[in-house]
């Protein structure tokens, strides 16, 4: 596996966003695996991995086999690659690594190399396959007209959010950033959207209405607020969820509608025990993660996912708990900005900022004017150890930063 991954590895930053012929041709030489279940094919600035965590759950609930296909991993790059949440196998990644690094041979003749995350989808695309699943969760890497997973064709499209992030890859507005975004979507099939800002909306009415697809919009064709979901497929009250946050509500409700529309489409039964069983017992990890009693781990690495867990920690501080920040990320995100809106929303909290063990990360002289923690290990522990019952610490920024920290309190 060592081997495998060394040559992943060598392939980071290759190819970059230089179309999809490569990859075209890459799922033709391999059979096109892509083409034999239906796929749900998810693409957002944040909420993918819950809103995937959430449909996992509920087809799993019905008796489904569900490929799983996210990134980045929090533990282990197997855990990109899953079966009903199970990760692939070593050998089954080693083996099916070794029929890419066979096909990529005969690629070689008309493109160039395949990418780090080319050769995961590649991966993925061919376990689902082998393991006859029924249906593919399928996350887009960034943005998803021009992105490596756009080779498929999803029965039904999901945009969670549309925010500023990865400018420099998708446009610096919203409206640019939607039409790649939008770019998921396929001609005759079906979308579900999240309340979008209207500028985004807008391009993905006209998407749609170009494409001929069935557009389904949070908030007009179907709601979910304080416990209850609404839509013309199904009402649902009461329900609970596993995931903490006023806000993964809204990622729930995209979750259910997509997972309605699908079991709808098909003409298969609903068991509504089974839909309140999934959407209470589903985790995710590195997602406001409670990983002990004090603290929490939330990959918040752009401003709108740091505004929600803003609004989570201002909720805590209501109720009487005392938060710190432990906040680590990389220096080509916003984190100036990141800082700047901690700063300035939560007074009162400690902020604390650190390095990590990732190229990239924030380093001492990027840190003028905050509190420096030279280790976030020694930090941990001396919180863990002389925490009070309302002492909470929220570890927060990249999610490579919340992979590192998650990875040191599950071993310790």
């Amino acid at each position: 596996m060592i081997e495998v991954e060394k040559w992943l590895h060598s392939r980071i930053g290759l190819n970059f966003r230089s179309g999809l012929g490569r990859m075209q041709r890459a799922v033709d030489l391999l059979g096109n695996p892509e083409q034999t279940y239906p796929i749900i094919h998810v693409t957002g600035t944040n909420g993918k991995g819950s809103t995937i965590a959430f449909m996992r759950e509920l087809f799993v609930a019905h008796g489904k086999t569900v490929g799983t296909f996210t990134s980045p991993h929090i533990v282990s790059i197997h855990d990109r690659i899953c079966i009903n949440g199970a990760p692939v196998s070593d050998a089954d990644f080693i083996r099916l690594a070794d029929q890419v690094k066979t096909m990529e041979q005969e690629l070689l003749e008309t493109h160039d190399q395949l990418s780090f995350f080319e050769l995961l989808t590649l991966i993925a695309l061919l376990y689902f396959k082998e393991q006859e699943v029924d249906l593919v969760l399928l996350e887009v890497g960034i943005g998803g007209l021009l992105d490596t997973t756009n080779v498929v064709t999803g029965e039904i499209a999901v945009i969670t959010s549309i925010g500023l992030d990865h400018q420099e890859t998708l446009g610096d507005s919203l409206e640019a950033i939607a039409e790649q975004k939008a770019g998921i979507f396929k001609s005759g099939k079906s979308a579900v959207i999240a309340n979008l800002a209207p500028e985004a909306q807008i391009v993905c009415q006209k998407v749609s209405e170009d494409l001929g697809v069935t557009l389904y919009q949070a908030d007009r064709d179907f709601s979910f607020k304080s416990g209850n979901f609404s839509s013309s497929l199904e009402d649902l009250t009461q329900l609970k969820l596993g995931l903490e946050g006023a806000y993964q509500e809204e990622n729930a409700a995209l979750a259910l509608q997509a997972f309605l529309l699908f079991m709808t489409q098909r003409g298969e039964k609903l068991n509504e025990e089974a839909i309140r069983c999934a959407l209470k017992t589903t985790s995710w990890a590195g997602r406001l993660e409670a990983i002990t009693e004090h603290i929490y781990l939330d990959g918040a690495h752009n401003l709108p996912a740091l505004e929600r867990l803003v609004e989570f920690i201002q909720g805590k501080n209501q109720q009487g708990y005392q938060p710190q920040i432990l906040f680590g990320a990389l220096k080509r995100k916003d984190y100036s900005g990141m800082l700047t809106y901690l700063t300035e929303h939560l007074p009162d909290a400690d902020l604390y900022v650190t390095s990590f063990d990732y190229q990239g990360s924030l380093e001492e002289q990027d840190l003028s004017g905050y509190r420096i923690v030279s280790s976030y290990q020694e930090f941990i522990d001396t919180f863990e150890a002389s925490a009070g019952e309302k002492d909470l610490l929220f570890v927060t920024g990249s999610l490579y930063f919340i992979s590192e920290v998650r990875a040191y309190l599950v071993n310790v």
